[in-house]
């Protein structure tokens, strides 16, 4: 039976390389080679700005809740299908293992959030996964994170991440406000929202003639400014007419349409008109269409403005 195990765990091997062959193909192709990327512990890491380990002991894990690897990423894809011819031998002697029914030890697994990289045993997740094993034995160490990380996560929303990680380290809206869910689908959001609220603090200051602490700022601009606003979004459902958008994403947005209405109409407008216009207005329209709408009306606008913007919208 040994020699059968051989042979069949060669054919193994050269299917899983085939599939994971034409999947890098096709993702080319598509533009989507991201998505199938195992992702690098170190990258996400360095983005999430992980807290030390913290041992958790033996796990009983899902499997497809195993997204990257610590030393490995670049011998396999996002499925753990090998990639490299270098992983042949060792794929092999797994592979034989497990038609054998040999007892392997459990993997070492590291996990953040709610998904886990490969410390050890790459190689005995990628057979089990090409064998449909839906959980495996874990030795698992937790590395916290301020922001809470899920299997569909992918390469490019990692960026975005490290956005989001940074804004809450300075802020803290995560500690003021613990049930806060700030996403966003496009770049450069959470910047905005810091200059969003250094004009509140600002302007915070002036009514109460003093110097206002960052985190009474935080606080005010999240309960009297962005929650007002995320509020007639889910009463209108505006995010219905938005499909892949967040609430974050469309704040940005209305508050963005808010200024341009006040520009052209007055001061009367306010959020609730803002609200239902932008969602009436933008809703079959492509992004890239809003954006050339935007220019064509306004014309281009200094970075000076983005202050003027929050304090009209804040002083309607």
């Amino acid at each position: 039976m040994t020699e059968f195990y051989r042979a069949q765990s060669a054919l193994d091997f050269e299917r899983v390389r085939n599939r994971a062959f034409f999947r890098r193909v096709f993702a080319l192709l598509l533009g989507r080679e991201e998505d199938i990327r195992l992702l690098s512990f170190d990258e996400v890491k360095a983005k999430v700005r992980c807290q030390e380990g913290y041992y958790l002991g033996m796990r009983t894990v899902p499997v497809d809740a195993i997204v990257g690897s610590v030393g490995r990423y670049q011998d396999f894809d996002r499925e753990f299908l090998p990639v490299r011819s270098t992983t042949k031998e060792r794929w092999r002697r797994i592979d034989e293992a497990f038609y054998e029914d040999v007892v392997l030890p459990p993997v070492q697994l590291i996990k953040v959030g709610e998904v886990y990289f490969v410390r050890d045993g790459n190689h005995r997740v990628s057979v089990a996964r090409d064998k449909g094993v839906a959980f495996i034995d874990a030795e698992v160490i937790e590395c916290r994170a301020r922001v809470p990380l899920g299997p569909d996560m992918n390469a490019d929303d990692l960026e975005a991440i490290g956005e989001y990680t940074a804004f809450l380290e300075w802020s803290k809206l995560d500690q003021l406000r613990p049930d806060q869910d700030i996403r966003f689908t496009i770049p450069g959001g959470y910047h905005q929202l810091e200059e969003h609220i250094n004009v509140h603090r600002y302007f915070l200051g002036l009514e109460r003639e003093r110097a206002v602490p960052l985190e009474q700022a935080v606080t005010s601009w999240y309960d009297h400014v962005y929650m007002p606003v995320v509020a007639l979004i889910r009463e209108e459902k505006v995010l219905e007419k938005f499909p892949h958008r967040t609430e974050a994403d469309l704040y940005i947005w209305i508050m963005d349409h808010l200024y341009f209405l006040k520009q052209c109409y007055g001061d009367e407008v306010g959020a609730e008109e803002a609200t239902e216009d932008f969602a009436e207005h933008f809703a079959e329209r492509s992004l890239l269409q809003a954006l050339f709408h935007r220019v064509a009306s306004l014309g281009a606008k200094s970075e000076d403005e983005v202050g003027k913007r929050t304090e009209v919208a804040e002083h309607d």
